[in-house]
């Protein structure tokens, strides 16, 4: 599947409070399914010596798909087309490697 289709199919799920008009709401379930992702990354850390097994994995997975449904959702309220979104953070990124600067901190190295 692409990004244009995810993104489609994304907002047939969407259901929040000012549909169309709500950056806020998407923007705080990024926030939240990211620090679920963390949350679980942690207890790897903790429970697990480190070791990511199968279980851990999907639980992750999981996750991670909510997260991207989130920037789907988010990337539709701003007018963005998520494939230009990761077309232009690849191409942002391609230049930093270029100019050796990938390492570092700044928008604008």
């Amino acid at each position: 599947m692409d990004f244009k289709t995810y993104q489609k199919k994304a907002r047939e799920t969407a259901l929040y409070p000012n549909l169309g008009s709500n950056n806020i709401y998407p923007t705080l379930g990024l926030v939240g399914e990211a620090g679920e992702v963390a949350e679980k990354v942690k207890k790897v850390i903790r429970d697990n010596n480190g070791i990511f097994d199968d279980e851990s994995k999907i639980g992750i997975k999981k996750e991670l798909g909510d997260v991207l449904w989130y920037i789907s959702n988010l990337c539709t309220e701003l007018n963005f087309n998520l494939d230009e979104v990761a077309i232009q953070n690849l191409e942002k990124l391609k230049l930093r490697a270029a100019k050796g600067k990938i390492s570092g901190s700044g928008d604008d190295r």
